[in-house]
């Protein structure tokens, strides 16, 4: 039997809180955070190499050497501070969260692929003595099976349960998910039948809510960092309860009280029995190969998207 999320909190001393799906799902770690707080954990927060387009039009996350101002850990992991940014001038969301609490945070490259993924995060841990990892997606394509006709961005959060679900057979590891349907991609019948399954099979490990001192804290980030995805919830832990649309008006969103709770989750569960798509890239040695591996199912994903763009703004057949 899975351990549960006290069971697993009480025994640890210091995490690292990674946003799985790139952009602004660093801010999502937030109440996370508060509530590792409790527990004396100290955190140490992070996320992809990865801004959306509107943010950074180059396509797919940025490797190491289109970055400034950020050390190495390893090839995987690097560190960030406020002053970080792509080779183009472009800011990371997490350089905005370094600026806010004052401490470095995480850049994550996937573009060796999962294992690769997974064995950087093992090495950061150990270099900054985390005992602990939690993947944090905002909105739920995390939970996504690969047929949902809104579905846009399935690479990253399946790269990323691929690593956490071989991190935690080799240390404690969760995966959240924080602003139920705040993405627009799944609707929340979708994400309560995979919530469903999860929870059958043994997956759901806990939950929680936003405490006034995470919402304050969320509002000082969402000031610094764009994100629309992570900003949502918020509205409704204010009681500002209305349907609205993101993304310039492209996506729908319709969201509940169950958007201002942060679920976690079993990585090996959400592999081994959900996500499809995470176990056909768990092999792929590269982010183009995953990426053909998701093609091969059929699955048109948030790079191809930008690939699409990019080549379109470019002149490019």
């Amino acid at each position: 039997m899975k351990s549960s999320l006290k069971q697993i909190l009480t025994n640890s001393r210091k995490a690292m809180l990674i946003g799985v799906g790139g952009g602004g799902d660093i801010v999502g770690t937030i109440p996370t955070s508060d509530l590792l707080g409790l527990f004396g954990i100290e955190c140490v927060f992070g996320g992809l190499s990865w801004e959306r387009s509107v943010i950074d039009p180059m396509p797919g996350p940025r490797k190491f050497d289109e970055v400034r101002n950020a050390r190495k850990l390893n090839d995987v992991v690097w560190l960030a501070n406020e002053d970080t940014v792509t080779s183009t001038g472009v800011r990371f969301a997490e350089s905005g969260v370094a600026e806010v609490l004052g401490q470095e945070t995480l850049l994550i490259d996937i573009h060796p692929g999962p294992a690769a993924v997974a064995e950087g995060l093992l090495h950061a841990a150990g270099e900054l003595g985390a005992d602990l990892i939690i993947g944090i997606d905002v909105g739920g394509d995390l939970l996504a099976l690969g047929n949902e006709p809104g579905l846009m961005s399935p690479l990253a959060d399946s790269i990323m349960t691929a690593s956490f679900a071989t991190l935690e057979e080799r240390m404690p590891a969760m995966m959240g998910l924080f602003g139920f349907g705040s993405d627009g991609e799944l609707t929340q019948d979708e994400l309560e039948r995979s919530m469903s399954i999860l929870a059958r099979e043994g997956g759901l490990l806990g939950s929680w809510g936003i405490t006034k001192e995470a919402l304050n804290l969320l509002e000082k980030l969402i000031a610094v960092v764009p994100t629309e995805a992570s900003r949502t919830p918020t509205l409704y832990a204010k009681g500002e309860f209305a349907d609205t649309h993101i993304r310039s008006g492209r996506r729908h969103v319709s969201l509940s009280m169950s958007s201002t709770v942060t679920y976690y989750l079993s990585p090996g569960v959400l592999y081994g029995k959900l996500s499809g798509m995470s176990r056909a890239v768990s092999g792929a040695g590269s982010l183009e190969e995953a990426n053909e591996c998701l093609h091969a199912l059929g699955i048109y994903t948030e790079y191809d998207i930008e690939l699409d763009k990019f080549n379109k703004e470019k002149g490019i057949a």
